[in-house]
């Protein structure tokens, strides 16, 4: 099942819904809907996934050019993302495969539409491109164990993991350079974990005006998503809604020679099989 979160045309108030075929089925306005974001949808998803299936086949579809496609979970309550994740990745940053897991956060404010333009900030000229797969975290969760961490993920997004590299060079700590508003930017919808399958087995591709950049397979990477969320789950209690960037693979463009880093008016185009595609124009940060 595909899930989204989304506004009507001239409309105001985010709704959800599930994506078919035909376009996107609303939820219902009333009864265990009433009010429900994704978040909420989320957490009791093993008691509504029944009624979820039932209305989704039988309302009426609004026509994906019709509406607006948000980010699925607007304001998250983590945004975790996972550095030098793939070998060919490491290898172009000229340094060693890590022999543990490196994290850092993105910060709320920066998730972003699946289709909005995405800013090139006043205080950076070295912004970058990073395709990801993206999962979210559908239950509570400590100390998961490696044999149940699959249950702990909800579904699966594609993820762009923009970056200001100057900023990320400042210090140590990534945080702000990762964290620019619109810079994560997450979608199109989630789709499913039992939709998905092997979440180890997909195509990931990130094009920069339609030129291949990055192509890979998730099987590629270092710390497989299960690993990410046993490793998490020491520290912090993993949360429904929590969103993960599970890294990205060789070919963003701070290792091309020379550097190449986004402009205004290029649009970047990530896409990642059975997950869908998201993209984004580079546009100048507004007053």
């Amino acid at each position: 099942m595909k899930l989204a979160t989304f506004v009507r045309s001239g409309a105001q108030q985010a709704e959800i819904g599930v994506v078919t075929d035909a376009g996107v089925v609303p939820a219902p306005s009333g009864g265990a809907f009433a009010g429900l974001d994704m978040i909420g949808l989320i957490e009791r998803w093993d008691e509504l996934k029944g009624e979820v299936a039932r209305w989704s086949q039988a309302g009426a579809a609004l026509p994906l050019a019709s509406v607006r496609l948000l980010a699925p979970i607007p304001r998250p309550g983590k945004m975790l993302c996972m550095g030098l994740n793939y070998a060919d990745h490491v290898a172009e940053t000229g340094q060693a495969t890590p022999p543990n897991q490196i994290w850092f956060c993105k910060q709320t404010t920066a998730a972003h539409g699946p289709y909005e333009p995405i800013d090139l900030p006043k205080a950076s000229s070295r912004v970058d491109y990073e395709v990801e797969m993206v999962a979210i975290v559908g239950k509570k969760g400590r100390h998961v164990p490696k044999d149940k961490a699959a249950d702990l993920l909800f579904g699966y997004c594609v993820g762009n993991d923009v970056s200001a590299r100057d900023w990320q060079v400042k210090s140590a700590q990534w945080m702000i350079g990762k964290s620019f508003d619109t810079h994560g930017p997450f979608g199109p919808w989630i789709t499913t974990a039992d939709e998905v399958g092997d979440p180890h087995a997909l195509d990931i591709s990130c094009k920069v005006n339609g030129e291949t950049r990055q192509s890979s397979n998730t099987k590629h990477l270092i710390f497989d998503v299960f690993d990410q969320v046993v490793e998490l789950s020491q520290a912090m209690t993993l949360e429904p809604g929590d969103v993960i960037y599970t890294g990205t693979p060789g070919g963003v463009g701070l290792a091309m020679k020379p550097p190449s880093f986004l402009k205004p008016g290029d649009t970047v185009t990530c896409e990642i099989s059975k997950l869908g595609t998201i993209e984004g124009v580079m546009t100048p940060e507004s007053a």
